[in-house]
């Protein structure tokens, strides 16, 4: 999931001269590199891409592009990226990738560029510059910092398959009824995508994106590129590394995923996780009552939760006033659940607190008002509004590994967890539009190079658990693990606010070297 959910929130408190020197590798030697299982899907005729010369100009697209107004206040300048849709026809459709650069300001002690990515699968990095910099602190001018739409993603090239939802992540509801429901619905995203996109679903694929960060790096001019990687983007990083090896300098890989395990299934296996974070919300909530009236122990807290999931079952919670209403059934409401709780912050939980409390009296019958965060949310995830971001994501996860097609063995791993994780079991089991999509091109990347990385995580990840982290650090013997524990937090580096996190990253960033062994921190504040 990315982490970027709103941009105030993004980090907290948080063109290039092309020398003779610093030209891309020749094509040969990049068809050679790319390789994976023995496969080498770069072929030649890729020159006109590495060398091409970018037009840099205003990101502002018109009047209304807060976005865009932002990264020209901070000085930031875009330009647009060709790659070809199919790296084995380089000759073939291209497409473009939108890059965002705040250029380096103290030139002396220049880096250079560190691209970013903020996850997803499917997240925006074009506006994250500015905040990237600032959390940076007296590191940041010395780097280019380069926002990067990977491709179909914000103002690349699109992908939009007309959904009537902005995400496929759902739960399968209080028993076969709902899962009967979703087995229709996401059957529904799958063969509307394939209806509309289906010369270029093959090619939304990680590696591609990788191939696609490469290209970026040729038309930079630059030898090497450094990069920053939350939740999803930890992935892209590691395939990176292993298709490009000796193309990047450092490193940092944030709530980082086991490579061997990543697959459209990611939630599958995080109940536990995912239940302790929601247990650990509970108790906050009840030590709040008199704000959120949902129970005065952490159990009572709990049991409101799965009442309210109950009556969305018996009958769709109406919330909200004319003229924007909404109807959730037991499919939707734990997902309002399930985004809020990978945020241990008081802010976070606050605001988890606010929505459940609404659908609470909801589910007592009782009129509700929405805050606009709320309904925004509502808006982009329910409603059609995030079609664009939910079709590129489940692209990307369908393009890059199979998922069982049998609905049943779905319905077998929900029955078999619903008991012991009774909100979290359904959703983190549930079907989704990989089980109808076509078979990918390529095999997924294996871990086949050591890579020098600096991986952060949180003991208490419930998105990509700290196990994930662990095993990335044993994939890669090269790298080192900050851990910060007692935090149910996804992703850390300049969101979270944890001073010994993000001086270790800082100060790797600044000086290209690792701590000499794994370090731990502690959560502040307890």
């Amino acid at each position: 999931m990315t982490i970027f959910r709103a941009a105030a929130r993004r980090v907290s408190a948080v063109g290039l001269a092309l020398t003779a020197c610093l030209t891309a590798l020749p094509t040969a030697t990049a068809a050679a590199s790319d390789r994976d299982d023995g496969v080498a899907r770069s072929g030649a005729g890729l020159g006109r891409y590495y060398h091409q010369r970018l037009d840099w100009r205003s990101c502002v697209l018109g009047p209304d592009d807060a976005p865009g107004s932002a990264l020209e206040k901070a000085g930031a300048r875009c330009a647009d990226v060709t790659v070809p849709l199919d790296y084995s026809d380089p000759g073939g459709r291209t497409l473009t990738v939108a890059i965002s650069r705040l250029r380096a300001t103290d030139t002396r002690h220049r880096v250079g560029p560190l691209i970013i990515n903020p996850g997803g699968p499917g997240g925006s990095g074009l506006d994250l510059p500015p905040l990237i910099r600032a959390a940076m602190k007296d590191t940041g001018p010395r780097y280019d910092i380069i926002g990067m739409d990977p491709r179909f993603v914000g103002r690349s090239t699109p992908l939009d398959c007309g959904w009537p939802v902005g995400l496929s992540l759902f739960s399968s509801g209080v028993g076969r009824a709902g899962f009967d429901r979703q087995v229709v619905l996401q059957k529904s995203l799958a063969d509307r995508c394939r209806a509309t996109n289906a010369s270029v679903l093959p090619h939304v694929t990680t590696r591609n994106t990788a191939r696609d960060m490469d290209v970026v790096r040729g038309a930079l001019g630059e030898r090497k590129i450094s990069y920053l990687g939350y939740s999803y983007g930890t992935y892209l990083g590691t395939v990176y590394s292993q298709m490009f090896p000796g193309r990047y300098d450092r490193m940092v890989l944030d709530g980082a995923l086991d490579p061997r395990r990543y697959n459209p299934r990611l939630m599958k296996g995080l109940e536990r996780e995912n239940d302790r974070a929601l247990a650990d919300w509970a108790a906050w909530a009840a030590r709040r009552d008199s704000a959120y009236g949902l129970g005065r122990t952490r159990d009572e807290v709990l049991t409101t939760v799965e009442h309210v999931i109950d009556a969305a079952a018996r009958r769709p919670l109406t919330i909200g006033t004319a003229p924007e209403v909404f109807r959730l059934d037991d499919t939707q409401v734990p997902f309002v659940v399930f985004i809020g709780i990978a945020d241990d912050t008081d802010e976070a939980r606050a605001v988890l607190g606010e929505q459940v409390s609404v659908l609470a009296e909801a589910a007592k019958g009782h009129p509700t008002r929405l805050s606009p965060q709320f309904a925004a949310m509502l808006r982009s995830t329910l409603g059609g509004e995030g079609s664009q971001t939910g079709s590129a994501q489940s692209a990307i996860l369908c393009g890059d590994a199979s998922a069982p097609h049998d609905p049943e063995s779905y319905w077998r791993d929900i029955e078999r967890s619903r008991a012991a994780h009774p909100v979290i079991g359904p959703i983190a089991n549930n079907i989704g539009p990989c089980a109808f999509w076509d078979r990918p091109r390529e095999k997924p990347t294996q871990v086949r190079h050591d890579a020098s990385a600096l991986i952060v995580a949180a003991t208490g990840d419930p998105r990509t658990p700290y196990t994930g982290s662990v095993a990335l650090r044993g994939l890669l013997p090269s790298s080192r693990l900050v851990t910060l524990q007692g935090a149910n937090r996804h992703t850390l580096y300049g969101t979270y606010g944890n001073a010994c996190v993000d001086d270790q990253v800082n100060r790797y960033l600044a000086t290209g070297r690792l701590p000499a062994a794994d370090l731990t921190c502690v959560k502040q504040g307890g």
